[in-house]
């Protein structure tokens, strides 16, 4: 499997609650700062950092979309 973005890529985030539930309200924009090592079943993940958060998060490529 690939991974679908690359490094500095701006993409969007929908948050995550309890129970993988989406949390209202809009959508992020964060950029990849890393492609991290593809887990043993195969699920791609990225650590990725908006600019108002002093954070990076760790997240699936199902979690993410392209700007536009």
């Amino acid at each position: 499997m690939a991974y679908s973005y690359s490094i500095d890529d701006e993409v969007h985030h929908q948050r995550q609650g309890p129970r993988l539930r989406e949390v209202p309200g809009p959508r992020a924009i964060y950029t990849i700062t890393r492609c991290l090592p593809i887990e043993g079943d195969g699920r791609v993940r990225y650590r990725i950092k908006s600019n108002t958060e002093n954070f990076e998060r760790v997240v699936y490529e199902d979690e993410l979309s392209r700007l536009g």
